[in-house]
């Protein structure tokens, strides 16, 4: 009776399969929020810093989760406090992205064609790491919001206007324009306004807060000197005056194939205690003794130690005889 059977590597198994999967970035797999929360208690705990903005209202609705966050820097501090018992949160903010998100030898965000200008302030979107998993799919996400003089902007990337996938692919960025995803592929020009950057693989964007691109401003937005001016509490109101962030999350899962071939000679007999029967362990089928049957229901991957190290469950079962041969897919996943 057959108990293990060894893989030809080169026939067998093909790994290295690549497969990218896109999905929904929200709780539930859904792909569009129309409605955000804040915590009432986070605002005197980190509100001076961000806000983490929920799906559903905190403590009332038990599946309200965290989905993104939502901060204001500034290069010198400005728009926060400062002092003894205060740390400039929107320059610790700045300095933060400027650290994770740009080269060595630059010191403040640009926005533009050519980054031709420079920035002092930004306001920013963080993806919530959960809901990201490996990246943000570019040219998948549109998020509406509301400015001073009540208007709506709808803000994508331009990632469908260049035809290299891989541009910047260490630390790929796009432009923030205006647009909407339904519209199709984005299309820019020397009269395209730049509203901030995109980062897909850290899930942030930014948006230029000085005048949303020379466009609006939002409501309640300054820069006082040593001034808490909730710059990022009026940049949670004008995301939620918006009500609208579709996104969606691209993630690459590597696959193994184990192709394992089940001959006509092998597998026919079963250890099931209800193969047999009686103290002497006869045979329950008579005609099994010359016509063994079994169902495969179940593959093991093991390895040369013969250590369990995969378990794979069939669908339904499947009969095995002499007169009958097998070929069961196996994939894993990473």
């Amino acid at each position: 009776m057959s108990i293990f059977s060894d893989f030809n590597l080169d026939e067998d198994v093909i790994p290295g399969q690549v497969n990218t999967v896109s999905s929904g970035m929200w709780s539930g797999g859904l792909g569009t929020l129309t409605a955000f929360h804040s915590s009432s208690v986070q605002s005197g705990s980190t509100g001076e810093h961000y806000f983490d903005v929920y799906n559903g209202v905190v403590g009332t609705n038990a599946t309200a989760s965290v989905q993104f966050s939502v901060t204001y820097g500034h290069y010198y501090g400005s728009g926060s406090l400062s002092g003894n018992s205060n740390y400039q949160a929107s320059k610790a903010v700045y300095r933060q992205l400027r650290n994770l998100l740009l080269p060595q030898n630059q010191e403040k965000f640009k926005w533009g064609p050519a980054e031709a200008s420079s920035s002092d302030s930004t306001y920013a979107i963080s993806l919530n790491r959960s809901r990201l998993k490996e990246k943000m799919d570019p040219g998948n996400w549109e998020i509406h919001i509301s400015s001073s003089t009540s208007n709506v902007i709808k803000l994508i990337d331009d990632s469908g206007a260049t035809n290299d996938p891989n541009v910047k692919s260490t630390v790929r960025e796009f432009n923030v324009i205006s647009g909407s995803i339904s519209t199709g592929v984005a299309v820019t020009g020397s009269s395209t306004v730049h509203f901030g950057k995109f980062y897909p693989e850290t899930g942030i964007i930014l948006i230029d807060a000085d005048g949303l691109g020379g466009q609006a401003t939002i409501a309640g937005y300054g820069t006082g000197s040593n001034v808490n001016n909730n710059n990022s509490g009026d940049f949670f109101d004008a995301v939620k005056g918006g009500a609208y962030f579709a996104a969606r999350r691209e993630e690459q899962i590597k696959s193994t194939h184990y192709f394992c071939r089940v001959k006509h000679g092998a597998y026919n007999h079963s250890q099931n205690p209800t193969y047999y029967s009686g103290s002497d362990s006869v045979l329950a089928v008579p005609s099994f003794r010359t016509d063994p049957k079994s169902y495969i229901t179940t593959v093991g991957l093991y390895n040369n130690s013969n250590e369990l190290l995969a378990v794979a469950k069939l669908s339904k079962p499947i009969l095995k005889s002499t007169s009958r041969e097998a070929l069961i897919k196996v994939r894993l996943d990473f």
